[in-house]
């Protein structure tokens, strides 16, 4: 049986290294007891092949095999560049 593949959609915070990107994802959450929403962020490493991301761009990440210690995602899409 096959899985789905998870995906996430965030902006490019870091593309110092070689062919890797730093992505911030945000997500409204709910306090459980007072209602009030919250907003979470969480970063991910992502693999970048022909380094096309820059700082500031909003991408599409998609879950795939470990590529390193901290690497477990992939650039799947870029959705807006950034103005440079």
């Amino acid at each position: 049986m096959r899985q789905r593949i998870k995906r996430r959609e965030g902006t490019v915070v870091s593309a110092r290294m070689t062919k890797t990107v730093v992505v911030q994802v945000e997500r409204l959450v709910r306090h459980p007891l007072y209602g009030k929403r919250l907003t979470q962020r969480k970063r991910y490493m992502a693999h970048d092949e022909q380094a096309q991301c820059h700082e500031g761009d909003r991408v599409l990440i998609i879950e795939s095999r470990p590529l390193s210690r901290h690497k477990r995602w992939r650039v799947s899409a870029v959705l807006q560049q950034a103005a440079r």
